[in-house]
């Protein structure tokens, strides 16, 4: 009998089989069964062999690390049933995620069913196509067992021949496809361990000795639409390089092997990291085509730069983690002041690496810096809200968006990946230190195995220290003004001194208006106004139907025609609907915002200067 055959033969609608008992006395022993995939339904089984004879309690996360929002996970949680030794056990819901089964002496079986639709990174989804989950959404962790070692035992969907697994979760016993029985040495672990299934395309390289793999979902019709050769050399070359980045002297990676898991879907864009691998969504179009020829198209610089930006997680987050995360507290916030390092900094990362591994060139990298630029520019709240705050803010506010954003809060991502060009630039310009040097710090410390901060973590007040201790430079001024404070980076000024001119485009009309706009059936709605604009003077608000603008009829168009003619002093008059009622407004137009910002090489930079961007930008 073949090893996929005795699977078959030996699947229970439990865990129970023989040769998982004395692993199973050891701690929880799960079972997921996806056979409902119509109904989008993941079947769980726990089994428990020695139970709390109190009443042994079950709980869920409300978050995962890496997404700082309480998303209520066991709220898709169904019909939840207890046995023991064969016989019914009451079981009672006794908080939001937890549950407590009536006392037994065991082993206790707990059965329960998860909604498995969400298409992001973060849950679980489940179809006819394929299957994914983070077990944080999907695992029911028993009470007073976090600590011991757990089993999963993934089983095969009966009508789906073709499925195979890809996770980084240690196999213990699995047929040729990935169908089987995995572990991992404690619940923290376990959860940290996201499952891909279905139709599988693999991409395998090994880079310093370690192996790695990208793993594409919905093979079944995208395998001819991959240049598999370009993506896996472009890969290898980005992880090389960040891995060199973090153990310059002997480039070794911090784990044993390295899985992206990515999905492609329509229009989708995101990622979530973990220790070993890395959970990514993107547009099909973004994937490079056999077709494309030499050039990198913006939708796979984009997919590098993600891939780019959750590889760097692996030593800035989940290695190096911030004091307020250590441990993770998974049934409440855990509030932190320095995702602006841990996420900021990552992004700051992310496309300088693509930029030194040769994915972009330098004109491309200073593009997407430029961007980052303007975004946070137009952004009023970026004068309201610090990087600190932003950064302990994130669970009410970054992941909660309305109308009123812009206007009260600063992207932790992108206005910490400008500081950390600040702080990058500020070190190469005083010092013979850079960032790098700083973020070797870090890993040395608090990060790589044996580390002797490990298990402490980053305290909240550590980085201007070892600044300091890097560089020999007292930068705790740069950090209060652009870290608590919102003063504006002084990035013209510290580019120029690395050899990139600063230069301004034509003001854009809805900037300078402070309006950003839908589209409601042929009309302009209003979606956003900003602090201190025409609009916000006026007495525009979100939702509002722009019917005209000085008695001509409103469109973004006519919007961009009357601005280019217009002056300062000005006095505009708006008609728009409001709650299906008439209102007409008026203000005077302030002066136009500056247009936006645009890099580039300086070909007169000083001799200094291009050393400097020499040493930055390999150019």
């Amino acid at each position: 009998m073949t090893q996929t055959a005795r699977l078959a033969a030996s699947r229970p609608r439990s865990v129970g089989a023989r040769a998982t008992a004395s692993a199973a006395a050891q701690g929880p022993c799960y079972s997921v069964r996806m056979d409902d995939r119509h109904a989008h339904l993941f079947a769980v089984e726990l089994q428990l062999a020695a139970p709390d004879p109190r009443g042994q309690e079950f709980w869920l996360p409300v978050w995962i690390p890496g997404s700082y929002l309480v998303r209520e996970f066991a709220r898709q949680v169904l019909r939840v049933e207890a046995r023991c030794q064969g016989k019914p056990v009451a079981l009672r819901k006794v908080a939001k995620n937890r549950w407590r089964a009536a006392p037994c002496q065991g082993p206790l079986q707990v059965n329960w069913v998860v909604y498995a639709r969400d298409a992001s990174v973060r849950t679980a989804w489940l179809d006819a196509s394929r299957a994914f989950f983070n077990p944080s959404s999907l695992l029911l962790a028993a009470a007073g067992w976090e600590a011991k070692p757990h089993l999963l035992h993934i089983l095969p969907p009966l009508s789906q021949p073709d499925w195979s697994v890809a996770t980084t979760l240690t196999a213990l016993r699995v047929d040729a496809r990935g169908f089987g029985l995995y572990q991992a040495s404690d619940y923290d672990r376990l959860i940290d361990h996201p499952v891909e299934m279905g139709h599988l395309l693999r991409l395998q390289f090994r880079v310093h000795g370690t192996p790695h793999e990208m793993v594409i979902a919905h093979a079944d019709r995208l395998r001819s639409e991959v240049d598999a050769k370009r993506f896996t050399l472009d890969l290898k070359r980005l992880c090389e390089t960040e891995i060199a980045l973090f153990e310059p002297e002997r480039p070794r990676a911090p784990f044993k092997r390295y899985a992206f898991l990515l999905a492609p879907t329509a229009h989708g864009y995101g990622g979530l990291e973990h220790a070993d691998c890395t959970a990514l969504i993107c547009a099909e179009s973004d994937l490079p085509h056999p077709r494309d020829g030499a050039e990198r198209s913006a939708g796979y610089g984009q997919l590098l730069g993600l891939c780019s930006h959750e590889y760097f997680h692996a030593w800035n987050v989940k290695r190096i983690r911030p004091q307020a995360l250590t441990p993770y507290d998974l049934e409440r916030e855990n509030t932190t002041g320095l995702l602006w390092l841990f996420e900021g900094f990552t992004s700051y990362y992310d496309d300088l690496i693509l930029r030194r591994a040769g994915l972009i060139e330098p004109q491309q990298y200073l593009d997407l810096l430029a961007r980052a630029i303007n975004a946070v520019q137009a952004t009023p709240g970026r004068q309201v809200q610090s990087l600190a705050e932003a950064s302990f803010d994130a669970w009410i506010k970054f992941y909660r968006p309305d109308e009123n954003t812009a206007n009260a809060t600063v992207s932790y991502y992108t206005q910490g990946g400008l500081f950390a060009l600040a702080l990058d630039l500020t070190l190469r310009s005083r010092s013979a230190s850079t960032l790098d040097d700083v973020m070797r710090l870090l890993w040395q410390r608090y990060g790589r195995d044996g580390a002797p901060l490990q298990a402490q973590g980053v305290p909240e007040d550590a980085m201007p220290a070892l600044v300091r201790e890097v560089s020999g430079l007292d930068l705790r001024g740069l950090f209060a003004r652009h870290v608590h404070g919102c003063d504006t980076l002084p990035l013209k000024r510290l580019l120029a001194s690395a050899g990139v001119r600063w230069s301004r485009g034509k003001p854009d009309a809805l900037s300078s208006l402070g309006l950003r706009l839908d589209d409601a059936q042929g009309w302009p709605q209003v979606r956003q106004v900003l602090a201190r604009g025409w609009a916000e003077q006026a007495g525009l608000a979100p939702g509002d139907i722009l019917l005209a603008i000085n008695g001509q009829r409103a469109s973004p168009d006519q919007l961009k025609r009357l601005h280019a003619r217009a002056g300062a002093g000005d006095v505009w008059q708006a008609h728009a609907m409001r709650d299906a009622r008439l209102v007409q407004l008026q203000a005077v137009l302030p002066a136009s915002a500056p247009g936006p910002v645009a890099l580039s090489l300086a070909p007169d930079a000083s001799a200094a200067a291009a050393r400097q961007r020499k040493r930055w930008l390999g150019i």
